[in-house]
């Protein structure tokens, strides 16, 4: 039988793995979503502001998993900085759950069955996400 550390380690490079599986998805999304459509109704100020935003998160889910593969063992072995990190990014994904639940309506989302299947892989994927990093933290803190 494999440890709960074992399970953890596996967890955390594959959520590695997950955060660059989710830029890519992310790239895809201007082009599927008809970004340049809608944005084009914005004012050039906000246009600029909305993709600087996403720039900014994209470069925050690049750095989870770039901090994901530096930091692994740090995490594994519960290193404060490592954990408050891994807290972090367990709130920021948990956060991302919530409002794919609450705040994004099922009727909101394109249609087909290209669509669907890929907001079912993103769901799975952040709630992989949370998972990971939420349990690891309480692993350590209640283990």
């Amino acid at each position: 039988m494999k440890s709960i550390e074992w399970w953890f380690s596996l967890a955390l490079w594959v959520a590695a793995l997950g955060h660059f599986i989710m830029l890519c998805a992310s790239f895809q999304a201007p082009y599927f979503l008809k970004w340049k459509e809608d944005l084009a109704k914005l004012t050039r100020f906000n246009r600029s502001i909305f993709w600087v935003y996403g720039g900014y998160i994209a470069m925050t889910i690049m750095a989870f998993g770039l901090l994901t593969i530096y930091l692994h063992d740090d995490m594994l072995r519960g290193d404060k900085a490592s954990l408050a990190l891994a807290l972090f990014m367990g709130i920021f994904w948990g956060a991302r759950v919530l409002i794919d639940f609450f705040v994004y309506k099922t009727d909101d989302w394109p249609t087909g069955l290209y669509f669907d299947v890929g907001h079912l892989l993103v769901r799975i994927l952040i709630l992989g996400l949370a998972g990971t990093y939420l349990g690891l933290v309480s692993w350590h803190l209640l283990g």
